[in-house]
């Protein structure tokens, strides 16, 4: 693949990957093809033995989830299966636009998945820590918490107030003392210094 103006949109199939094409930012691998994650101009990045797919959107951030990727999201929609969630961070760097996302069940837990109740570990409002899935349809992005860091982070009770984590399972509102049951995320701070002697 030649670099080109070749102007693409989400989804649109660009090349077949193989051991000259790998995909890069902005692209993904399915089937044996390369297609593209979002709507931009496609650029080849030339290495010595192969080439590197790339698309850059034409907007000011061309940044999107890639699989992989840590995202802060906001839980928009729960039912028995999955939620439905609004990507609004990747890592440090605040969206200028949201996507959508969907959490099913079976990525919730690594263990027990079907145990897993979705109105026990999220609810409307929360905000998750999730981590992008590699992408199965085009313009819907899935998420796993199935990690001890991932999970919620912030949710509020009934009362609006924001809750604090007592357990793997549990948050309790601080001013009525109400527990309710959440797939809590470990937050590891980022200050404390391991020693290692």
């Amino acid at each position: 693949m030649e670099n080109t103006d070749l102007v693409c949109i989400p989804g649109q199939r660009l090349c077949l990957a193989d051991k000259e094409h790998i995909s890069g930012c902005g692209t993904y691998e399915r089937n044996g093809y390369i297609y593209s994650t979002l709507a931009g101009v496609v650029n080849v990045v030339k290495e010595e033995k192969s080439s590197t797919i790339e698309v850059h959107s034409s907007k000011e951030q061309s940044i999107v989830p890639a699989p992989g990727d840590i995202v802060t999201a906001k839980v928009t929609i729960v039912n028995q299966r999955f939620c439905k969630c609004v990507i609004k961070c990747i890592s440090d760097t605040v969206l200028t636009r949201p996507y959508r996302a969907v959490l099913r069940k079976e990525d919730v837990r690594a263990t027990e998945k079907d145990r897993v109740e979705m109105i026990k570990c999220f609810r409307p409002g929360d905000i998750i820590l999730a981590r992008v899935l590699p992408m199965t349809e085009v313009h819907t992005y899935q998420l796993t918490t199935a990690e001890n860091e991932l999970g919620v982070v912030i949710a509020h009770s009934e009362s609006g107030a924001a809750m604090v984590p007592i357990s793997w399972t549990e948050m309790q509102c601080p001013k009525t003392y109400v527990k309710e049951p959440r797939k809590v995320a470990k937050v590891v701070p980022e200050n404390v210094n391991v020693d290692s002697s």
